[in-house]
């Protein structure tokens, strides 16, 4: 479905941001649990947007990604904060806390196909609406899954890396951190510019997500009784 400027907000507005503060707060809740209670004291294990909204990783980033013709709409919220010293077993817990944001954003897919299950029992005034938001959420969880799944550091995948490697290693990989968020802005938002130069589709960020989404979505489709 192609959609105008006030469309694409829409979704990003009903879609994304429960996306990201679901994410997020899932972080704090995991870490609370396995013994750090950092998050829940500064009041992020909410589904209150507000306080995981990023000025510019949620508003200016996606804006500009938008006005640049960028293939792939990306934001994030705060990072919620976790002191790893405090949980039970560091480096142990500091695998089930970086993949608690994932988790839960492929759990909200899964609810959202299993959704669609009712779309025909929908007065046919609101069944299309209905039936595009469903799968635009299916789209856009799995693509915060499968893209904060990559193993870069301050991503989740990044941390997971680093919680599972030796300890000589996992500390020699985590300085990749002070880098990570310009790596990646970086292979988002330089293709569309060298585009628009050369006419070449370099679309680096589709090229990686590709593949891996489209196979958690079929998947999802399977397990939620949508497959052929």
């Amino acid at each position: 479905m192609n959609l105008d400027l006030e469309g694409l907000l829409y979704q990003v507005s009903i879609w994304l941001l429960p996306a990201i503060t679901l994410h997020e707060a899932a972080h704090g809740w995991v870490a609370w649990k396995l013994g750090d209670d950092t998050a829940k004291a500064l009041g992020r294990v909410t589904f209150n947007p507000i306080p995981h909204i990023d000025r510019f990783g949620t508003i200016i980033l996606p804006g500009i990604l938008l006005f640049m013709g960028s293939p792939f709409l990306f934001g994030y919220a705060k990072p919620v904060p976790v002191n790893f010293r405090r949980l039970n077993n560091p480096k142990r817990d500091m695998v089930w806390v970086a993949a608690a944001g994932p988790g839960i954003n492929i759990a909200m897919a899964i609810v959202a196909a299993l959704a669609l299950h009712i779309v025909p029992l929908v007065p046919d005034v609101a069944s299309e609406w209905l039936w595009d938001n469903l799968n635009n959420a299916i789209l856009l969880n799995v693509i915060l899954a499968i893209f904060n799944m990559i193993p870069l550091p301050p991503l989740d995948g990044g941390r997971v890396v680093t919680g599972l490697l030796p300890h000589r290693l996992a500390v020699q990989y985590a300085l990749l951190e002070r880098y990570g968020m310009l790596i990646i802005i970086a292979i988002i938002a330089l293709p569309p510019l060298i585009v628009a130069q050369i006419g070449r589709d370099l679309s680096v960020i589709s090229w990686i997500l590709g593949p891996p989404v489209l196979y958690v979505i079929q998947t999802i489709g399977l397990l939620t009784g949508h497959g052929g």
